[in-house]
């Protein structure tokens, strides 16, 4: 199934988008009303929990996040639990 949001749904809702991928949904995101990207699902990458051999899931942090959240959340969000 296809849907699509603009990126501030992106934003506020990432975790549940996340979820909805992972169980075979695409999206595609519109900024400033215009198509700029999908998110598709990976067939059989993430099925298994953590891509160990992901290289960002290993990736040492390059700046700061501005949204008040840790880097074991944002791990979480995007992972599903923190990192080892």
């Amino acid at each position: 199934m296809s849907s699509t949001i603009n990126v501030k749904t992106l934003r506020n809702e990432m975790g549940r988008i996340i979820d909805r991928v992972r169980k075979g949904e695409d999206f595609t995101v519109l900024y400033r009303s215009r198509p700029a990207f999908r998110i598709v699902p990976l067939s059989g990458v993430f099925t298994h929990g953590v891509a160990e051999d992901d290289s960002l899931y290993r990736a040492e942090a390059v700046g700061r996040s501005d949204d008040g959240l840790t880097a074991e959340q944002h791990d979480r969000s995007l992972y599903g639990q923190p990192r080892a």
